[in-house]
């Protein structure tokens, strides 16, 4: 076994010690330092960030952590910073996104008699909620611990990937009771059926149904109590309003302990999305004995491995924070979602059992197609093929790739085909462990259906907004991942293939207006839709999925010279995009609140923004590029609460920002080319998997030194506006020297 050294005693200014980046030579030479000190779960759980806080393992199916009272929006993860009220402490959630839902399987220790329902604030006698203060909280990758106010009651959290590992601190003399909670979800979650048992002493099993934004969603567990359970009960919930939407009425498992020894009471608690005899498997592989302490030691090992995988030198201690917290946030999803023994549930509903590859879920891919994946590509290579794979089965189970896949349900959230540019960037970046004639067939499958538009996109060429809501958004995603799919059939010679997907990728220009430079909605008599303020943006009814006319026309990642062409050349093409950073104008009332972080009508908290500053480049303009990614990254992310402008979308934000900082982004779908723009830190050392390593040497580096002067890849001058993949994954040193002109 590998062994593993932890330096103690840091310099100021590097995060990974006092060693020469110059003198790393691989991977095994590379130490593994302590960076999970630098991540602060905090940033993103203010304003609209709607990220997960608590206790989990990298990419694991459990995220353990408070639900509070409040079930609106903000509160989309379970959590936020403004509230301090806890109705429990559950085992699945999502971070980041624009929709609630999960929280399944909710423990919360009491004391004494309580009503069982969420209950409210004014009433401090109904339900079973806390306060609790938020200076009794701490919280780093993998735990988290609270006191309850209301019942004098210490928590503490920490996960494995499949188990959550609860220790309870009770008074003293007192009724102490561990509520386990089948009834309450996050937000838009409503029970269907729920089944609790006590099967001896000190083991309690189940499961949860329920529906949502995942429409039938299950989930399986097993819990094991380190002290005999004193009493059983196991009742209905007293919300006979919500009652009624229940198709079991057995709910809640009331399990009461004997707390005059002082002892702390633990709970094991195992999920499983297939079964309560795998949960079992779960618990005793991953979590077997009952050392708390060293569940969370492994859990800080487990993250620090993967936050290793770049290590950064800077002598800003708050770029250190928003980094790895912003590593450890693209890190929460895509979660596990197969059993020790290879079983998962498929988007069938059916049980699978595949050794193959590991299997996962919650894929946001509206958002992370543009960031969060290319990221990936780079950073967890040995991930890739089972995120592959994982897509190519949901094919076969559902008939098309994901859209927004959540516990084994297909919701069709957001708009367009992004797994298909998933999967044609890692194709065409040359990973291997997936069958390529499958993806290639469920690329096309998934781009020739009927449904969400295709049909009106395969008849018109485009998507008129008298047949399809949000027709132009559609049809323009849809040109992203036609593109991607075209660039798979060049490199396999189906050439009908590559001239049919390539000219629909095209499909951006019918919209086009060369009279007001906008994209705009067209009928199907091939009108543009009236009236026109490229500035208003109404939610879920015009043209524009969260967002309107000025941030819409840049949505050609895929074919910047294009785009460059209709605007009549460069010139006409650089003013209209230096004024999107400029412009001021009104949203309207009934805007999306996800069009935030503006800078000017740029975007920056909604992801059709993300690759827009990097256009630049393609028409020389790389200082301009330059000059807006610093502006981005130190006035659109910070390290308080509130330090993301938007939500973080299960990673493709915080993917932003790495990339960003490292100093380039990949703007074109798939294939991996990443635009140079202006990197933040001073060094980087990345883990590039197969025993390699590719450094970046940023030299002259300073807040007025933003501006790349020169370049040289592995000591040789470079002069491209972009560096490739290929170069990146073998390995090697880019040294980016600064300037502030």
């Amino acid at each position: 076994m590998r062994k593993i050294i932890f330096l103690i005693i840091f310099s100021p200014f590097w995060v990974f010690g006092n060693k020469p980046v110059d003198n790393i030579l691989s991977n095994k030479q590379l130490k593994t330092i302590p960076l999970t000190r630098y991540v602060d779960p905090y940033i993103g759980t203010g304003g609209h960030g709607h990220v997960f806080m608590g206790a989990n393992a990298p990419f694991g199916l459990v995220q353990l952590g408070p639900t509070s009272i409040p079930q609106s929006w903000d509160w989309c993860s379970g959590y936020h910073l403004s509230d301090t009220t806890i109705i429990g402490f559950s085992h699945l959630h999502l971070s980041g996104t624009g929709i609630g839902d999960l929280s399944d399987i909710s423990l919360m220790p009491v004391v004494g008699e309580v009503t069982l329902n969420r209950g409210v604030e004014e009433n401090p006698h109904s339900g079973m909620w806390s306060y609790f203060n938020r200076s009794s909280e701490k919280v780093k990758p993998g735990y988290y611990s609270v006191h309850l106010n209301r019942y004098d009651v210490d928590v503490e959290l920490t996960a494995t990937q499949r188990v959550g590992f609860h220790k309870y601190t009770f008074p003293k003399n007192t009724e102490a009771c561990v509520v386990i909670d089948l009834e309450n979800g996050t937000c838009w979650d409503k029970p269907a059926e729920g089944y609790i048992v006590l099967e001896n002493d000190s083991t309690v099993s189940g499961y949860r149904y329920s529906t949502g934004w995942a429409k039938d969603q299950k989930i399986f567990f097993t819990a094991t109590f380190s002290k005999p359970v004193s009493k059983w009960l196991v009742s209905e919930s007293n919300n006979r309003k919500k009652q009624k939407d229940l198709t079991a009425k057995k709910v809640y498992g009331l399990a009461y302990f004997d707390t005059d020894d002082d002892k702390p009471v633990y709970v094991k608690v195992a999920l499983s999305p297939v079964s309560i005899e795998n949960a079992k498997k779960n618990m005793q592989a991953e979590l077997p004995g009952w050392n708390f302490e060293q569940a969370i030691a492994n859990a800080d090992k487990a993250w620090n491995l993967e936050l290793n995988k770049i290590q950064i030198k800077t002598a800003d201690d708050a770029v250190k924070k928003i980094f790895y917290t912003a590593m450890y946030h693209t890190m929460i999803a895509p979660s596990v979602f197969c059993d020790v023994n290879c079983n998962y549930r498929g988007a069938d509903g059916k049980i699978y059992t595949d050794a193959s590859f590991v299997n996962h879920t919650t894929f946001s891919l509206w958002d992370t197609y543009r960031a969060a994946h290319p990221l990936m590509t780079i950073i967890h290579p040995e991930k890739v093929n089972d995120i592959i794979n994982t897509m190519l089965h949901i094919y076969r189970q559902q008939g098309k790739l994901p859209v927004w896949h959540l516990m084994a349900c297909e919701t069709d959230c957001m708009v367009g085909n992004p797994a298909v540019s998933v999967v044609a960037d890692a194709w065409l970046k040359g990973f291997d462990g997936f069958d390529k004639n499958l993806a290639y067939e469920a690329m096309k499958a998934s781009s020739m259906l009927d449904e969400r538009g295709l049909k009106y996109l395969k008849e018109y060429g485009y998507i008129p907004y008298d047949k399809e809501e949000e027709g132009l958004s559609k049809a323009m995603e849809y040109a992203i991942a036609d593109w991607s799919l075209a660039q798979v059939a060049k490199a396999m010679d189906r050439t009908e293939d590559y001239n049919y997907f390539s000219k629909r990728s095209q499909s951006y220009k019918y919209y086009f207006d060369k009279t007001t430079g906008f994209v705009r909605g067209l009928s199907s008599e091939g009108k543009f839709r009236q009236p026109f303020n490229p500035f208003e943006s109404v939610h879920r009814e015009n043209d524009y999925v969260e967002g309107n006319a000025w941030q819409y026309t840049w949505l050609v990642p895929h074919d910047v010279r294009g785009l460059v062409d209709l605007f009549g050349g460069e010139k006409a093409f650089t003013e209209k995009l230096d004024s999107l950073f400029i412009v001021e104008g009104s949203l309207g009332e009934n805007a999306s609140p996800d069009i935030s972080g503006l800078i000017g009508q740029y975007a920056h908290g909604n992801e059709p923004s993300h690759h827009i500053i990097y256009m630049y480049p393609y028409v020389g303009q790389q200082e301009k590029a330059a000059d807006k990614v610093r502006k981005v990254l130190t006035q659109l992310y910070s390290d308080r609460p509130d330090g993301l402008s938007g939500n973080e979308d299960v990673g493709q934000m915080s993917a932003w920002y790495i990339l960003s900082s490292l100093g380039f982004y990949q703007v074109e779908p798939a294939g991996g080319k990443y635009i140079f723009g202006s990197p933040l830190v001073d060094e980087a050392v990345i883990r590039v998997g197969n025993g390699k390593i590719f450094r970046i040497i940023v030299k002259n580096n300073s807040k007025n030194n933003i501006y790349i002067r020169k370049i040289r890849l592995n000591g040789k001058p470079y002069d491209k506006y972009f560096i490739d993949y290929k170069d990146i994954a073998k390995g090697g040193t880019l040294e980016l020297i600064m300037g502030d002109k």
